[in-house]
Formats: structure tokens, sequence, C-alpha cells
């Protein structure tokens, strides 16, 4: 191949490269779900990897009304917890990559949630809250993975106080360490959940149910900065 060549071909492989992804349908992005219309949901206990001790049980909380109101039953979390505390299952990184048969005899789930946060701090400089979660359904007649999405969400906790100079800053920087105190982990959780799930196909509680196979697939990573503060 001659050095003309070469760079044509290069230059071709470069285009490719950069060319975005195709857009895909639900239908075809989550396909299992449209194929096996399962109704009920069972949410394990969060898989927790953030430094934050308390985000497990904060966000196990939010995770019930986005699903139900996407038109699946979710299996109540305090009764599903109870059960797997019984049956030593309560720890769910142990079950995330192993068959889910079991979840679907004992509760009678069609899909099994997990859920990963990776995140789930504050910072003051630049002030804001973040939380990083990937959610992960499973079929419990497949044991496939039907769905999954990670989301980044951030919330602006800063506040300016007006005042100038070094003062005005150490008073923003107090305003800023109050607003975030007082500033509850589980809107922003909430925020996360209910733009991940927009992109889950209608349950069978949904006008939109079987409505929706055409909607073009959201992305399976993003990011989102929550406006109002």
């Amino acid at each position: 191949m001659n050095k003309l060549s070469f760079f044509i071909l290069s230059i071709i492989c470069a285009i490719v490269a950069c060319k975005p992804p195709a857009k895909m349908s639900r239908s075809k992005a989550y396909k299992g779900i449209y194929e096996e219309n399962p109704v009920t949901v069972l949410i394990m206990p969060p898989i927790n990897k953030s430094l934050n001790v308390d985000a497990k049980d904060y966000f196990h909380s939010t995770l019930n009304i986005p699903l139900a109101n996407e038109g699946y039953y979710v299996i109540p979390p305090f009764l599903s917890m109870e059960i797997l505390k019984q049956e030593s299952a309560y720890d769910a990184e142990m079950f995330l990559n192993q068959p889910v048969n079991k979840f679907g005899e004992v509760f009678g789930a069609d899909l099994v949630l997990f859920t990963v946060i990776h995140r789930w701090d504050k910072s003051l400089v630049p002030a804001h809250i973040t939380v990083q979660v990937e959610y992960i359904l499973k079929s419990t007649k497949t044991n496939s993975i039907v769905y999954t999405r990670k989301a980044k969400v951030k919330f602006p906790t800063g506040i300016s106080t007006g005042l100038g100079g070094g003062i005005g800053l150490l008073a923003n920087i107090a305003a800023t360490v109050i607003n975030t105190a007082a500033t509850t982990y589980v809107r922003v959780a909430r925020e996360s959940n209910n733009i991940t799930f927009l992109d889950l196909p209608r349950g069978k509680y949904s006008k939109n149910y079987r409505k929706d196979s055409a909607v073009t697939a959201g992305k399976k990573e993003f990011s989102y900065t929550i406006k109002d503060n």
C-alpha cells in the first residue's frame, strides 16, 4: 500500500470512528422486555460502592414509586427486604452475576432490579451534590439483562450572600455548608430514578403499554444537572 492510499484509508477510518452511533428504538434496545411483557418487579438492596455509608438506605426508599409510575407492580420494599434478610439474601452483590430464577419462584417477580451506587457525595468547591447510579434489570425467566442505564446527577448547592472580599467568600462557603447539610440526598436520588426510568418501556398498568416500541431509546450512560436550587 502506497503512502497516499494509506493516508486516505486513515481518513476514512477516522470518519467512521467519529460517526455518532445509530439511534435505536426501544423495541430493539430493550427487546427482552417487549418479548416477555413483565409485570412484577423485585427491588434488591442497592450495592453501595460509594464512600457514604448511609447511601444504601437512602436510595432504596426512592426506587419503588418511579417504577410504579411507569406501569409496573413493585413488590413492597419493606416486605421484600424482611424476606431477603431472613433468607440471607440481603447482600445483592452476591446475586448480581448469578441466576435470578429463584426470586421469580419465591416472590413471583418477572424482573429483579439491581442498583449499584458508584458515587454519593457532596463538594464545596464547586458546591454540589453528585449521585452516580447504575441500574440493571434482570429477567427471572432467562436470567438475562433486559435493561441497563447509568446516571450521573448533579445538584448545585452553592449560595451567594452578596458580600464581597474575603469576608464574602467565607460567608458564601458557610451558607453553602448549611444549605448542603439541609439538602436531602433523597431529592437527587429521585431525580436520578425518574430520568433513568423515563426510558423504560411502559408496564402493563400504564396507558402507554405496548405503544412506545418505536420511541427512540435513550443513552445507556448520561449526565444531568438539576437546574433549580
